[in-house]
């Protein structure tokens, strides 16, 4: 899965996940930004993702372009086990665009 950050230079892009837990246990993942471009991407929910058995939740990551060319990372969600009980790890491709320059 790719999520695409496009905006002017130097702008925040805000882009939400949602993500479902169709199990009868609660899941609680990891989340880690990796990459050339990793600094420029932030969660600001923090860094660890609960979500209860049914249920669904969303991820916020922001993209602040420091510099024109594109900007790439990847997004790991890793399972932390609870009860035995193990989600799978998800990964998701982030890249940016500048599309243009605000003076």
């Amino acid at each position: 899965n790719t999520i695409e950050f496009t905006g002017a230079l130097h702008a925040t892009v805000v882009k939400q996940l949602r993500l479902k837990n169709p199990s009868s246990k609660t899941l609680i993942y990891n989340a880690i930004l990796v990459g050339r471009d990793a600094d420029d991407f932030s969660l600001p929910k923090g860094k660890t993702v609960t979500i209860a058995p049914k249920k669904q939740t969303s991820i916020i990551v922001e993209f602040t372009s420091r510099f024109l060319r594109p900007a790439e990372a990847v997004l790991l969600l890793i399972s932390k086990s609870v009860g035995g009980i193990d989600g799978a790890t998800l990964t998701f491709s982030l890249k940016s665009e500048v599309k243009h320059i605000d003076p």
